[in-house]
C-alpha cells in the first residue's frame, strides 16, 4: 500500500510552520506551537484519528495567536490534501458524536473538493486559560479552505468551555479517521459520480 504521508512548510511575515503527517499512523503527536492548550487540541485530533502529526510553528505570538492558529489550520488542510492524493478508495464522508460529561458535539466532514464550513459552537467564556476561543473558527476555516472539504461542527450542548472544545476536536479526529479510511470494496475507485474530487 502506498504510504499516505505529507510534509508542508509555510513561511510568511507572520509565521513559520513545518507540518508532517502520516494518515496511517498510530496517534503520535509532537507539537511546538507556543500555545499549550491548542497543542492539547491537536493531540486530540491525532490520538482519536490515529494520525501521526508533527508541527513546529513560530508565530507572532507577541501580537496574539490568530496568525499562528489560522496558519496551522491552513498547513494541516494542505497536508491532508497532499496525503490523500486523488482520493481513490477512501470513504470520503465521516461523522462522529463525542460526549465529555455535560458536553456533546457532532462533526461531519466530506472531502468533496469544495471548501465549506458550518460552525455552530457557543462558548460560555471567551478564553480557556490564555487561549481565545474565537480562534477555533479560524483554524477550521483555514483547514477547509485548503483540504478542501465541507465541514459541519455543532456543539449540541455544553457548559464547561474546556469540555466543549475537547468534544469538538475529538469528534473532528474521529470523523477524519472515518472519511480518510480505505474502503476495501472500492479500491482504485474515486467516490464520486463526477470521477474526481
Amino acid at each position: 500500500m502506498t504510504e499516505r504521508r505529507a510534509t508542508v512548510s509555510r513561511e510568511t511575515a507572520e509565521t513559520r510552520i513545518t507540518l508532517s503527517m502520516n494518515l496511517d499512523g498510530s496517534g503520535i503527536c509532537q507539537t511546538q506551537t507556543g500555545l499549550p492548550f491548542f497543542d492539547h487540541m491537536i493531540d486530540q485530533v491525532a490520538r482519536h484519528g490515529l494520525f501521526d502529526i508533527d508541527i513546529k510553528a513560530e508565530g507572532d505570538l507577541h501580537i496574539d495567536a490568530h496568525h499562528t492558529v489560522e496558519d496551522i489550520g491552513i498547513t494541516l488542510g494542505q497536508a491532508f490534501c497532499q496525503a490523500l492524493g486523488n482520493k481513490q478508495g477512501i470513504f470520503r464522508y465521516g461523522h462522529a458524536y463525542v460526549p465529555l460529561d455535560e458536553s456533546l458535539s457532532r462533526v461531519v466532514i466530506d472531502f468533496s473538493g469544495r471548501p465549506g464550513l458550518e460552525y455552530h459552537v457557543e462558548f460560555k467564556r471567551a478564553r480557556i486559560g490564555d487561549f481565545d476561543v474565537d480562534l477555533f473558527h479560524e483554524f477550521f476555516q483555514g483547514f477547509v479552505n485548503h483540504a478542501p472539504a465541507t465541514l459541519h461542527i455543532d456543539c449540541l450542548r455544553g457548559i464547561n468551555a474546556h469540555h466543549v472544545a475537547e468534544t469538538i476536536f475529538k469528534a473532528f479526529g474521529r470523523a477524519l479517521r472515518q472519511a480518510t479510511g480505505k474502503d476495501a470494496r472500492c479500491t482504485g475507485v474515486i467516490p464520486s459520480t463526477k470521477g474526481m474530487l
